[in-house]
């Protein structure tokens, strides 16, 4: 498949982590490389290629080398997120409003609510079932066979809609599920779930479901130049990364990578960039391959953090800054902000321009405006655990966080160039 089929497939059937992340290991499976599970003992080889799935949400990849030869960066790291600005289904979530049967959720991330309103909104995730043994319930994957809705208020009910209206979280964002008749009194969203996953609705324990844009992604433009689509942000970068490891043939050295979840929530979490598992996860391959001096090993690493940058919109040119511009379809971005909310590291950018150069690759730089904060990504908060050579990258966007974002479909190609050349050059 082309770059933009990959991608198209990881938007559909990624529409939660869970989800995504077993789209990609799906892919890798396929390409040849062996499951591992971080509590049990491991028996690597060398010349090998592994993934291991952490808490069905963050996944890792890595490929080892025939033998070590010294040639550095001796690991590098390309890493991405799974998790996308949504709504998440809260627990005891039916809420009953004059015969309509609403369902009770939270905000996840920063999305711009607006765009959630008027859509079909499909229901996906993992959920816990009953078990034999209570440290071990079931782990089930969900994905709704219905969809739900969260309608706008008519204009006649609003004049002034169209000067722009904030939305209240908990009032004005709850999905309608259907109609009621007024002698029900079940619990008609776990009574749903039940039905779906066709088990008893007292063996369901607990649920992490994410309520996500069910449209598919599609082609704009006179040309087809544009990607529209839901979970751009950061399925794309998923999408490249996995494309890249599968097709990098390195003998000298190991790359590895690493999808995590949690990073629109800041990434403070077990399966998070801020955990201790990347690092953990370092030491343990390089000393169970027989690694003497895995320290020194460790720190001759270099990450590239890959997640998505803004691109100029046309009609807002004003809001990019004066000097950098990135437009869609001229390549994928560095990133770089003195505030280090971007990980801005010259020596390491200096190492992906000349990769570019070797590979003609195109590529552009994306800084805020002084005027205004910008976001921030995992790579400095990964860095910050693994201090090594760090840079962020990624394809630039229009509606960056809206339930549709826009990309060019060229810069997936320029973008997964760069991750197969980082992991093979030498």
């Amino acid at each position: 498949m082309t770059e933009t089929q990959n991608l198209f497939d990881l938007l559909e059937k990624g529409v939660s982590p869970a989800h995504a992340v077993a789209a990609c290991e799906e892919r890798l499976a396929a390409a040849g490389f062996e499951k591992l599970s971080y509590g049990e003992d491991w028996d690597l080889s060398m010349g090998k290629k592994y993934y291991m799935n952490h808490s069905d949400t963050t996944l890792f990849a890595f490929t080892l080398p025939k033998e070590w030869s010294g040639s550095e960066p001796t690991v590098r790291i390309a890493a991405a997120h799974t998790d996308f600005p949504c709504l998440r289904v809260k627990p005891k979530c039916d809420i009953r409003t004059n015969g309509y049967a609403q369902i009770n959720v939270e905000v996840y991330g920063g999305a711009i609510l607006n765009t959630w309103l008027d859509r079909p909104l499909g229901v996906a995730g993992r959920v816990a079932v009953k078990g034999k043994d209570v440290f071990h319930p079931k782990m089930r994957s969900f994905l709704s066979s219905k969809n739900i809705t969260i309608p706008n208020l008519a204009i006649h009910m609003n004049r002034e809609v169209n000067k722009g209206v904030e939305l209240n979280k908990q009032t004005e964002l709850l999905p309608i599920a259907g109609l009621l008749e007024e002698a029900f009194s079940g619990d008609y969203f776990a009574d749903f779930l039940a039905s779906e996953l066709n088990i008893a609705k007292e063996d369901i324990l607990d649920y992490e479901l994410t309520v996500y844009c069910n449209e598919k992604p599609e082609y704009v433009g006179l040309h087809d130049e544009f990607i529209s689509a839901s979970r751009l942000d950061n399925l794309n970068s998923c999408s490249a990364l996995v494309s890249a490891i599968i097709e990098a043939e390195r003998t000298d050295g190991m790359n590895l990578i690493a999808l995590f979840d949690h990073e629109e929530i800041g990434s403070r979490s077990k399966q998070g960039a801020a955990s201790i598992l990347l690092h953990d996860m370092l030491n343990r391959i390089l000393k169970e391959t027989g690694k003497e001096n895995a320290d020194s090993t460790l720190y001759n690493s270099m990450i590239l953090s890959v997640d998505v940058a803004h691109g100029l919109h046309p009609n807002y040119a004003g809001k990019m800054d004066v000097t950098n511009k990135p437009v869609l379809g001229k390549g994928f971005c560095i990133k770089e902000a003195c505030s280090q909310s971007y990980a801005t590291d010259c020596e390491a950018i200096g190492i992906v321009q000349q990769i570019c150069e070797a590979k003609q690759i195109p590529y552009q730089k994306f800084v805020n405006r002084s005027d205004m904060a910008g976001g921030g990504t995992l790579g400095s908060i990964a860095s910050a655990l693994l201090p090594v050579k760090t840079v962020d990258v990624g394809i630039p966007l229009l509606a960056m966080h809206s339930a549709r974002e826009l990309m060019a479909a060229s810069d997936q190609q320029a973008l997964k160039d760069l991750v197969s050349a980082y992991f093979i050059l030498k």
